[in-house]
């Protein structure tokens, strides 16, 4: 089946939902942004859903273009877990059906009992999570794949900031998604990231036209802590 990626489809229905937000925000690091994107507020059954069929388009596309092969999805506690169930059931519509699993905070000591709830970890598995911000949670779902003898294939985002990662006291020359994949060896694929909104932002779709305003702020913080 042909699947097309289409970034600036889901920069459009981030706005819709009102997950992606401009004007004047902190960042966890302290630095001042020009725009925020806030992944809890998919907070619909029919927004996940919709979301759920970016996550499938975007990984049937890479896997078509050999970015990427799996056999399975794991969904790390807490927000993983609906992400990669949702994006489970929208992989099987576009009739690739694969088993999912996901872990808990802490360990089940009565019934199944263990850490980890679905499918048994095999083969290679795709982590779907939201952001990377430091990387510390993927770096823990890499780790308890490898031990459960699997490999990690890659990890599934919503958004790459393409940002310097760090403070501007203590800079990185590197984004998180960067300094993820070279230590881990594990490929990161986003649906959209910055550079798609700033080409969503030049483009003449009426909604890009009312945000036109917002394009040099947006440009001018990728120049400065662009990576």
């Amino acid at each position: 089946m042909s699947v097309t990626h289409r970034p600036e489809k889901f920069i459009e229905f981030a706005l819709e939902t009102g997950v992606l937000a401009f004007g004047e925000f902190t960042t966890k690091s302290g630095r001042s942004t020009p725009y925020f994107f806030n992944a809890g507020r998919f907070d619909h059954g029919a927004a996940l859903r919709r979301l759920a069929s970016f996550y499938a388009q975007t990984i049937v596309a890479a896997r078509a273009d050999g970015r990427l092969r799996f056999d399975m999805l794991f969904g790390p506690a807490y927000k993983g877990i609906a992400l990669a169930a949702a994006t489970a059931m929208a992989l099987a519509e576009l009739g690739v059906d694969v088993p999912y699993a996901y872990n808990r905070k802490e360990a089940k000591d009565h019934g199944e009992g263990g850490l980890l709830v679905g499918a048994p970890l095999a083969g290679r598995v795709l982590i779907i999570d939201d952001v990377i911000t430091d990387g510390a949670a993927k770096r823990e779902s890499v780790a308890l794949i490898r031990a459960q003898g699997a490999e990690p294939a890659g990890v599934v985002i919503m958004l790459d900031r393409m940002e310097r990662s760090g403070t501007d006291a203590e800079p990185s020359s590197e984004s998180a998604v960067q300094a993820f994949e070279r230590t881990t060896g594990t490929p990161v694929i986003a649906i959209a990231n910055l550079d798609n909104l700033l080409g969503f932002l030049r483009s003449d779709s009426d909604v890009a036209a009312a945000l036109r305003h917002q394009l040099s702020a947006v440009e001018g913080y990728r120049k400065r802590y662009g990576a």
